[in-house]
C-alpha cells in the first residue's frame, strides 16, 4: 500500500505541479522547457512503462 500514484502519470505529474516543480501550463516554446507539463507527462508515463 505503499505508493498509491506509482501506476499513474497524471498523479506524478500533478503531485510536481503541488510541489512547484512543474508549471501549470505548457508555454508552448519551440524547445519545451524543464518545467512543462507535456515533458513532466512523457517523463512519467516512461517511468510507470519502465516499473512495469
Amino acid at each position: 500500500m505503499g505508493k498509491k500514484h506509482a501506476d499513474d502519470p497524471r498523479a506524478v505529474v500533478r503531485k510536481l505541479m503541488k510541489a512547484g516543480k512543474v508549471k501549470k501550463k505548457c508555454c508552448r516554446s519551440k524547445d519545451r522547457c524543464k518545467k512543462c507539463p507535456v515533458l513532466a507527462l512523457k517523463k512519467a508515463k516512461k517511468q510507470v512503462a519502465k516499473a512495469a
